[in-house]
């Protein structure tokens, strides 16, 4: 495109070129975006100058929204996660907008990066499921931009959320198990993220919630800190069996996890829940099938999902006051709990 004196006109890519960076660099320096070096803008701001790069305003201004909405997960592998998106997904089916979905990783470096690139590519808002990001980032990039950040427990300034009471979950499971005669019940859950103060992620908030449903049996809360992860929930289990008094119960912070408890029982020659019960959170769709009938905890996971649509359409639509959806959440008994054999698990169960 050439500007009115007849000369091709700069773009963003030349200005790339010229500093030797990407174009994305070139975007975050122009937009004022949070986390670049002073030596990069320098580099930028002196490649624009020596060039005479102007944005072309126009043609965003005469674009107005893009109907895309950014959807962004920590991974693939999460069935919860994926269960979030396709609950938004199919919310957005009725509308004119589209999502486009991006893995992240646990980093909060490469969460930030992906979120800088759908920025980029001007999405009309951000849905952050269980984002591993300090909440003050989530806040200046919510002053520009409707966000909304699922399972992530706080009072936002700027951005809305959508949770499940997963303290009430933790209970209800706890009371289950104390009810069916357990006392030595095992939590597995993932380390706390540096950024969780007064903001907490939800396997924290489930901790929590153990630890303090525990303590109101006059129990000792015993804790597992591993990842939520089939393999996970498989090396703590493997832990925990290998105790001189292993737990006749193992209460996984999310089915997944669980899945990785009740392959290590197995291994063992264990039988559930005879020899050990096995609960988890989520209620996954794979928990539901006949042969892994796990107990665990429903918070609806494409329900999570269809809510948080619902409120980034209004934020979009120009609420500007942050809103908290809360999921109730509910206990689903199935065949991987019962009451204790009374004998514990025997040796066979440990690792010689």
């Amino acid at each position: 495109m050439a500007d009115p004196e007849g000369t091709e006109r700069t773009t963003i890519q030349d200005v790339a070129a010229a500093a030797g960076v990407s174009v994305s660099a070139v975007s975050k320096v122009l937009r004022g975006a949070y986390g670049v070096s002073p030596q990069m803008r320098t580099r930028v701001t002196a490649a624009i100058d020596r060039l005479g790069y102007r944005p072309h305003t126009g043609a965003r201004a005469m674009r107005g929204r893009t109907y895309t909405v950014g959807v962004v997960l920590v991974e693939l592998t999460s069935p919860f996660q994926t269960e979030v998106a396709k609950g938004i997904s199919d919310a957005l089916e009725d509308t004119s907008y589209q999502d486009i979905l991006v893995t992240a990783g646990a980093t909060p470096e490469r969460q930030k990066s992906r979120i800088e690139a759908l920025l980029d590519r001007h999405v009309d808002g951000l849905v952050l499921i269980a984002p591993w990001i300090e909440v003050a980032w989530i806040e200046k990039i919510a002053q520009a931009l409707p966000v909304v950040a699922v399972a992530l427990h706080g009072t936002p300034r700027n951005f809305d959320t959508v949770v499940d009471d997963e303290r009430l979950g933790a209970q209800l499971m706890v009371d289950h198990l104390v009810a069916a005669g357990h006392r030595q019940i095992a939590h597995t859950s993932a380390p706390r993220a540096a950024f969780e103060d007064t903001f907490v992620l939800s396997h924290t908030a489930r901790r929590q919630g153990y630890e303090q449903a525990m303590r109101s049996h006059g129990l000792r809360p015993d804790v597992i800190e591993t990842w939520l992860s089939e393999e996970g929930g498989h090396q703590a289990a493997q832990q925990a069996f290998d105790r001189a008094r292993p737990p006749t119960a193992i209460f996984a912070g999310a089915d997944i996890a669980a899945f990785g408890v009740l392959r290590a029982a197995e291994e063992r020659g264990l039988r559930v829940p005879e020899d050990v019960s096995v609960a988890g959170y989520d209620n996954i769709y794979t928990s539901t099938i006949n042969r892994v009938s796990l107990t665990t905890v429903d918070q609806s996971g494409h329900g999570t999902g269809a809510e948080s649509i619902r409120l980034l359409l209004e934020r979009i639509e120009g609420r500007a006051q942050p809103r908290q959806f809360v999921v109730s959440p509910h206990l689903v008994t199935r065949r991987t709990t019962t009451a204790p054999s009374g004998t514990g698990i025997s040796n066979r169960g440990r690792t010689v």
